[in-house]
């Protein structure tokens, strides 16, 4: 499957995207006392994030860019731009699922004074720092306090140390619930994909080791959101990415996709044109438009610094 084939798979589903935005608009449960954060704020941080990350690795002009910074301005009128956020601060001052969604919204520039005062007071405090998290959560929260503009109250490389993946455990044990473990820490520690080099060489050595055969688990399981969050850590990593792999998996994971542009998080393969509830497809259909720009992205690069190197004959640029 080539790049422009992988780019097609992401504009179709993110224009499924678009077409069901109002499913992640927020209710007037939001802000209720018992609220479901995972159905209504978590899908609207899942939206920006995407729409960042779309944005970042496209060109202004490209419809891609256009289509992603539309739903990025919709999600945040979604927010009330940013009031939304002190509501949140002032219900629970010490959740980091406020801050870790605002932080998406903060790196492309969208910014609530209020808010930013308020979480800035709350993160000076010992409870703030001394919470109990998982490894990969609290990197998520560095990462968003990085992004917001706060101190940051632990160091990366240490929260780090105390995941899963910088254990380089026996390849075997790798399951589900490690599986999205790992990808995240990639996505924590690179700001999903932005900084490949973050990725310290040991992991990012163990990663291109096992990466293949773990993504081959994923898809012949039929797990197609986790399928897309492997192949977006396969180009989160310092270097070039593994063409053939990234060919092979997407060629594959390319059945799992309806004609709407919808991808079911599991199973449904070859299902052209029953779509998934929302519910059972949004976040794949994200993890695929996001995989899929910056698989190409890196792809691109890829053959740019080939054509670049081919040029000087092989010889580099003087330095």
């Amino acid at each position: 499957m080539t790049a422009h084939e992988v780019r097609a798979l992401g504009a179709a589903a993110l224009a499924w995207v678009s077409a069901h935005r109002e499913e992640f608009a927020l209710g007037d449960d939001a802000l209720a006392e018992h609220g479901n954060v995972n159905t209504s704020w978590k899908p609207l941080g899942e939206l920006a994030q995407v729409c960042v990350c779309v944005r970042r690795h496209t060109d202004p002009a490209d419809p891609l860019h256009v289509l992603a910074s539309d739903l990025l301005s919709f999600a945040w009128q979604q927010t009330e731009r940013g009031a939304l956020f002190v509501e949140l601060q002032r219900l629970e001052p010490f959740a980091t699922y406020p801050l870790e969604i605002y932080a998406a919204f903060a790196s492309a520039g969208l910014r609530h004074d209020g808010y930013e005062n308020a979480s800035a007071t709350v993160a000076r405090t010992r409870g703030w720092r001394l919470t109990e998290q998982e490894p990969n959560r609290r990197m998520s929260v560095l990462n968003s306090e990085r992004r917001s503009g706060l101190p940051e109250h632990d160091d990366m490389p240490r929260a780090l140390r105390r995941t899963w993946l910088a254990g380089l455990p026996e390849p075997w044990t790798f399951e589900l619930a490690a599986g999205y473990t790992l990808t995240h820490v990639v996505f924590h520690l690179t700001d999903w994909g932005l900084t490949p080099q973050a990725v310290p060489p040991p992991v990012a050595a163990y990663l291109r080791h096992w990466l293949a055969p773990w993504l081959d688990t994923c898809l012949e399981d039929e797990q197609w959101d986790l399928s897309c969050e492997l192949l977006a850590v396969a180009s989160s990593l310092p270097g070039p990415p593994d063409r053939a792999l990234c060919e092979e998996a997407w060629a594959r994971l390319s059945v799992a996709q309806n004609d709407s542009g919808a991808v079911p998080e599991v199973g449904g393969r070859g299902s052209r044109t029953t779509a998934p509830d929302f519910i059972g497809c949004y976040h794949s259909t994200l993890m695929t438009a996001f995989a899929a720009v910056l698989t190409v992205n890196r792809l691109r690069e890829a053959a740019r610094d080939a054509e670049a190197v081919g040029a000087d004959g092989g010889q580099g640029v003087p330095g």
